[in-house]
């Protein structure tokens, strides 16, 4: 039996390549897909190499996660429960297809995952290998053997496996799009997290007295220039996380409900996707119509519900990116944000081909707006709720008589 596993580098996916040996007596090839999680990729291959994987195979997913992914994450103003930007959501599905490609390729019976079966990562790598694989077995160890961590070091110490036994008490998941941060004391709904759970953002202590403002481009609602000069995307979120970072700006700190049904506390930090949906949304405004406004705030709702349960390669899903990228052609412009202890606000905007009129909306005597029509409009306005009094008026006087 051969099994493609997707491979993190950490304690779970570690023992797991033992475990899946012994209990299926099968060869593993391991993959590890790179989104920007900042690891040294030479150590995770020799760890897997040391943990009995018979092949490694690294994929630099960056710029597909970028440009597929997190790009559409800004266009969608993706914001899971109206807090979460969905940044480990969003890399699951990419790193599973590239799993599933490789088993693929390696002509695999199986593909598995570190994934535990009280959290949200199963699902998502579960739908995605279903979606690309579907004639593949899916193997979750962790689900199967239902080891404590405890037992997992236990298990990884008596087999001779590469692990850190002194890990963070911290279970950090980071890319490109931001850092989750669970376990330890935090899962104490009650405990603030300490400073050193963050990587980014700085404590408001250590924040500067003075507020610093930030100018983002964009075109075509994808995120172009900052402060005037060209750049990629790669390049603006690396700024913006450091400039928003260390005005103290950034940290997601909520009770988010899992799929499984479970409530969990959740703690993020992601300066820079907080800023750049918080802009784009800010520029939709100048550009698109009240109408279509409010039917793509429902249609970002569902969107960020989708890619929280793993449904990336549903058929609806190609449908939303469909509106989404429709609504996007004219969303062009630079927003300007200010930033000072720990806040963020927009205190400037200008677009390309807006539908805010300065001639229109002016109470000065540059206005071309005939007040005139004000009247007409009221009256029609109102007419359908003044004839429901009207009516309502009448039948009570009727049903008051003796």
């Amino acid at each position: 039996m051969r099994v493609v596993l997707a491979y993190s580098g950490g304690l779970d996916t570690t023992v797991a390549t033992k475990w899946l040996q012994e209990r299926y007596g099968a060869e593993v090839i391991t993959v590890t897909v790179d989104v920007g999680q900042g690891e040294d990729f030479e150590e995770i291959r020799e760890r897997a190499l040391g943990s009995g994987a018979s092949k490694h195979y690294f994929i630099d997913g960056k710029e597909r996660f970028l440009k597929e992914y997190v790009s559409m994450c800004i266009k969608a103003n993706g914001l899971y429960e109206g807090a979460y930007p969905l940044s480990s959501a969003l890399s699951r599905p990419l790193i599973a297809e590239e799993v599933a490609k490789i088993a693929l390729r390696e002509d695999a019976d199986a593909v598995a995952h570190g994934c535990t079966g009280k959290g949200n990562d199963q699902v998502r790598f579960d739908v995605t290998f279903q979606a690309v694989a579907p004639g593949l077995k899916i193997i979750a160890p962790v689900r199967e053997w239902n080891m404590s961590r405890d037992k997992e070091i236990e298990y990884a110490l008596e087999k001779g496996l590469p692990i850190k036994v002194k890990e963070s008490r911290f279970s950090i998941d980071e890319n490109l799009w931001g850092r989750s941060i669970e376990a330890g004391e935090l899962e104490d709904p009650w405990a603030e997290p300490p400073r050193e759970a963050f990587k980014y953002v700085a404590p408001l202590e250590d924040a500067p007295d003075e507020p610093e403002e930030v100018t983002i481009g964009f075109r075509e609602g994808v995120p172009t220039s900052l402060n005037g000069e060209e750049k990629s995307l790669g390049e603006i979120i690396g700024e913006l996380n450091r400039i928003g970072g260390r005005h103290g700006f950034g940290v997601i700190d909520h009770i988010e409900d899992r799929i499984v049904g479970l409530k969990s506390r959740e703690v993020y930090e992601a300066p820079a996707a907080l800023l750049l949906i918080m802009a784009h949304r800010d520029l939709e405004k100048m550009v698109l119509g009240r109408r279509l406004l409010d039917f793509k705030a429902e249609v970002e709702r569902l969107w960020a519900n989708m890619v929280y349960s793993g449904l990336w390669k549903d058929p609806l899903m190609d449908a939303l990116h469909a509106f989404i990228n429709q609504t996007q052609q004219n969303v062009n412009g630079e927003v300007r944000i200010k930033l000072y202890k720990g806040s963020a606000k927009v205190v400037g905007r200008r677009a390309e081909k807006p539908l805010y009129s300065p001639e229109l909306i002016t109470y000065t005597s540059r206005s071309v707006f005939d007040q005139r029509a004000g009247e007409a409009f009221s009256k029609l306005w109102g007419l359908e709720t003044m004839l429901s009094r009207i009516k309502h008026k009448t039948e009570e006087k009727l049903s008051a008589k003796p």
